[in-house]
């Protein structure tokens, strides 16, 4: 049996129009620093998107919630934060800030699976 692990998670949330509060879940980032893992996955609802502001422009929320996942995914997706290790570019993401793709408060867990955990909270929270 795998050793079980802390990880910290976030949810992406969607805040089409910043001055009424509104939002919806539309990603998770994980992060386990004990087998050095931070991974992302996102899922724009376009249906609730609308609802919530119809001249919503969805092309630039998916490219907000794909740079997250490029951030995850390191390298050259990751822009300026190519060189930070995974820790300090989880803190990054999940920094308060007032945009249309906003990170939610940051919980914990225990898991032997960081890859795993991050499927089933996408399923659980936002799907």
């Amino acid at each position: 049996m795998s050793e079980r692990m802390v990880f910290e998670y976030a949810l992406l949330r969607v805040v089409p129009r910043v001055e009424r509060g509104e939002c919806f879940n539309a990603g998770v980032v994980v992060y386990c620093r004990g087998r050095s893992f931070i991974g992302a996955l996102t899922h724009l609802d376009v249906t609730k998107l609308r609802a919530l502001d119809p001249a919503a422009d969805t092309t630039g929320v998916r490219a907000a919630l794909h740079a997250v996942e490029g951030v995850c995914r390191g390298g050259d997706d990751a822009g300026q934060a190519s060189g930070d290790d995974a820790g300090r570019r989880f803190r990054w993401l999940v920094a308060p800030r007032s945009t249309v793709v906003q990170p939610g408060p940051v919980h914990t867990g225990l898991t032997a699976d960081p890859q795993a955990e991050l499927e089933r909270l996408v399923h659980l929270l936002v799907r």
